[in-house]
């Protein structure tokens, strides 16, 4: 099969298209043939050298895609060959074929495209944590979205939309304002640099936000802070672009709780991992999620779907096809 493998830590050019072996299903496994693969920051920070560093080189990157059952190891219950799957956590998915626990496996209703099913696995289950449980958005809430026209942030805004909040968002240029306007963001703040407080706060006539979602990055997260209201929640997440450094815990503001929120602790059995995702699949059967596609690119490209990434020009989410 063919498959994408890094060599070495660093850039794009350490992504390599290659023959590897297929794989071999095992016990509890699922042999998947992938049909879309999805591109997410977290494949950069494994190229960067901040994640699987305990996994040698070559490695195959990716984490998550849609595909169809080919065969099933022994032990497996309630999947079948033929059966369209996907997944949100699987190592080795930028490839043409995958051997997976089965525990990792979501079933594909059918109305649900595979281009869909690839795009909001990764990013719907954190948008839907953030929102559900990191911080249960009320009726009424303002939520502060970094990076709103990005794959994560669309649909985080969607999310917030639809538990009856508000949103302002942040965009990184003019071109990204009418993709998070039309997410639901209420306000939309074009900032490249870190200073969107001053807009924000003005924009809550003083009062500040009661949640802000930052995976932007040292360079916001004074901003972020500064953006919040009295006993307001700061949800911090994304490793790709470093952390803010040691916090004084007797210098945080207003009373404010401070967390990083992953979204494996919204789905840490697999009954949470189903249920998690017929909730997305069935707001987007109904209407009210919509799935923004940014980009499409041969797996053999994967080394431009990382470069386009990283430049922060691309809105939604980017696939790439085996």
């Amino acid at each position: 099969m063919k498959a994408i493998v890094m060599n070495g830590t660093g850039g794009c050019e350490m992504l390599e298209h290659v023959e590897r072996p297929d794989p071999v299903v095992g016990s509890g496994q699922a042999l998947v043939d992938i049909a879309f693969a999805g591109v997410n920051f977290m494949d950069i920070g494994v190229r960067q050298g901040i994640a699987w560093t305990e996994t040698p080189n070559p490695k195959i990157l990716g984490v998550e895609g849609v595909g169809r059952v080919v065969a099933v190891g022994d032990g497996v219950e309630g999947f079948s060959p033929g059966q369209r799957v996907a997944w949100a956590y699987a190592p080795g998915s930028y490839a043409e074929r995958i051997a997976i626990p089965a525990a990792s496996l979501v079933p594909v209703p059918d109305a649900i495209d595979d281009r869909t099913a690839a795009s909001v696995m990764m990013q719907g289950l954190t948008a839907s944590h953030f929102a559900t449980d990191f911080y249960p958005v009320q009726p009424g809430d303002v939520a502060f979205v970094h990076a709103a026209a990005g794959g994560l942030g669309l649909l985080l805004s969607q999310i917030v939309k639809l538990r009856g909040g508000q949103v302002i968002g942040r965009v990184s240029s003019d071109e990204k304002v009418a993709a998070a306007k039309d997410a639901g963001a209420d306000h939309v703040i074009v900032d490249a640099e870190g200073r969107f407080a001053e807009e924000a706060l003005r924009l809550t006539n003083g009062e500040g936000v009661h949640v802000v979602y930052d995976g932007s990055g040292p360079k916001t997260f004074q901003g972020s802070l500064d953006v919040l209201r009295r006993s307001g929640v700061f949800c911090w997440y994304g490793p790709v672009l470093g952390g803010p450094g040691p916090i004084d815990i007797m210098s945080v503001p207003k009373s404010i709780k401070i967390g990083y929120g992953v979204f494996f602790d919204h789905i840490h059995t697999p009954e949470l991992l189903r249920a998690r995702s017929v909730q997305l699949f069935d707001w987007i059967t109904e209407g009210k999620l919509r799935v923004r596609i940014g980009g499409e690119y041969p797996l053999a490209d994967a080394a431009r779907a990382h470069a386009d990434m990283e430049s922060r020009k691309t809105t939604g989410k980017l696939l790439l096809v085996p």
